[in-house]
């Protein structure tokens, strides 16, 4: 089930709202699980018994792991204890992380093999085709990061089943993040504030991501799907094909966070922001502190610093910061393109590292130049970055990702052709215009207007929504492929 769809808005959320208040609070986390397994299990219900699977030896080996924890006090030396608590760890992470490999990387393995087959003359293999099931990635890096947090003991592990369930599947967040670790949910599954200006600010919310994905994502999405289906795009066109993407991507995604935030104090819940004006950072490693927040955190917390972070000199630094951005460009897709746009910010994130290293050493100052250097200038620099990667980000294939980049340094021409301005309508250029300026002046704009007539205009643009939604085609989260 997805958000944007008027089975969601008019049936199943005023039908969880009404029983959700209804019930006592001792029983609406039961009631989170059954809709969060029912919102899930509307797609396919096979994959339903994966992800209950999942939450099953999640549940179990967080028990082993606190149960090796407290069998020192009961006579265990804390090496054994310590041991036993790593295995259990280690259990949970194989199941967890070959769970999300197979059905997310199997397809790419044999293809990528099949390619090496095939260049050294020699048949490639036949093999069945993987359905990756939706929201895998996130529900299990959550179950990741449960267990790794009770084993460090950032987190209590979770003394009902129930509890945990309902953390991992709650729907709000469930397939497309923000990404949320257990020790924020478990005093809120335990005790939570529901009053009427909290579910208003949550209403607000929704309403909020909701326009900036049916009116805003959704409408520039033509645009980037015109511009990235050229064969061989001018300067003109591969620019506003990748300029609209990056509209697209943001409202689409910022939208689905907006929506899970709003949902969740809709219920009781306070989740993290995700997104924070990312294309106004200065610098891509700003840029990582205000994009998908969530993740950003998560590979910080359960990958770079176990790889040792910035603590083994200067190479190993740099080496621990590619390798954890490739990675997360695999988290992303399972293809190449994915892999060097991790590496595309990897090399940048290095690059910024190198230079405040050395203005630090020069100038006695820790801050990056970027931040010293003219707003224009940088911002500027940090959004060409982010620009060409969502280049490899959105191409199907390197050879469009490269007729796409050509096109940008003018290699296939500069004016619009007829074969892309047949696709542009005033609509979506206004829109795409109108997103641009909210993305550069929306604070600005926010604060010029009074707070009822911001709920007014937010009020109007929902119903325009709903309208515009009803008239055309399903269309999901560009994250729900993730």
């Amino acid at each position: 089930m997805v958000f944007s769809t008027t089975l969601f808005v008019f049936l199943f959320l005023p039908l969880f709202l009404g029983v959700y208040y209804a019930l006592p609070f001792r029983h609406r986390s039961a009631w989170i699980l059954a809709a969060s397994l029912t919102f899930y299990g509307w797609w396919r219900l096979d994959f339903l018994a994966l992800f209950v699977l999942t939450t099953v030896w999640t549940y179990l080996l967080g028990r082993a792991i606190a149960d090796a924890g407290g069998a020192a006090g009961r006579g265990a030396t804390p090496r054994d204890a310590t041991q036993r608590s790593r295995r259990a760890l280690v259990a949970g992470v194989i199941l967890n992380l070959g769970t999300l490999a197979y059905f997310k990387y199997f397809n790419f393995g044999v293809d990528s093999l099949n390619a090496l087959l095939t260049s050294l003359g020699t048949p490639g293999v036949t093999a069945w085709e993987v359905v990756l099931p939706i929201g895998i990635s996130f529900y299990v890096f959550q179950a990741t990061s449960y267990l790794i947090d009770v084993h460090r003991g950032d987190a209590p592990p979770a003394e009902r089943y129930l509890d945990l369930a309902a953390y991992i599947t709650l729907f709000p967040q469930l397939v497309a993040g923000p990404i949320v670790r257990y020790h924020d949910i478990a005093p809120q599954l335990r005790q939570r504030e529901h009053t009427f200006s909290r579910f208003s600010e949550g209403a607000g919310r929704f309403m909020t991501g909701f326009v900036k994905k049916v009116l805003i994502a959704d409408t520039v999405a033509a645009i980037a799907d015109a511009g990235f289906a050229l064969p061989a795009p001018t300067a003109v066109e591969a620019w506003l094909g990748t300029v609209a993407y990056a509209v697209q991507i943001y409202f689409d995604f910022s939208g689905y966070s907006d929506m899970a935030i709003g949902l969740g104090l809709m219920i009781g819940f306070r989740f993290r922001e995700n997104f924070r004006d990312p294309y106004l950072s200065r610098s891509i490693t700003e840029f990582w502190r205000r994009w998908h927040i969530s993740l950003s955190q998560w590979l910080r917390n359960y990958l770079y610093i176990p790889l040792g972070g910035n603590r083994g000199g200067r190479r190993r630094t740099y080496i621990n910061l590619m390798t954890v951005m490739v990675l997360g460009g695999l988290w992303h897709g399972a293809a190449w393109t994915f892999v060097l746009w991790g590496l595309w910010h990897g090399l940048w994130l290095a690059v910024e590292r190198v230079v405040v290293e050395r203005a630090a050493a020069e100038r006695g100052s820790v801050h990056p130049p970027t931040r010293r250097a003219g707003g224009i200038a940088s911002r500027t620099y940090a959004l060409a970055i982010v620009l060409i990667g969502w280049v490899l980000f959105r191409a199907p294939d390197l050879a469009v990702a490269s007729a796409v980049l050509l096109g940008m340094i003018g290699g296939n021409g500069v004016a619009v052709t007829g074969a892309m301005a047949w696709q542009l309508d005033r609509f979506s250029l206004s829109v795409l215009a109108g997103a641009i300026v909210v993305i550069v002046r929306g604070r600005r704009l926010r604060s010029a207007l009074p707070q009822t007539a911001q709920d007014v205009v937010y009020a109007l643009l929902f119903v325009f929504s709903i309208l515009k939604l009803a008239a055309e085609q399903y269309s999901p989260f560009l994250y729900f492929q993730f």
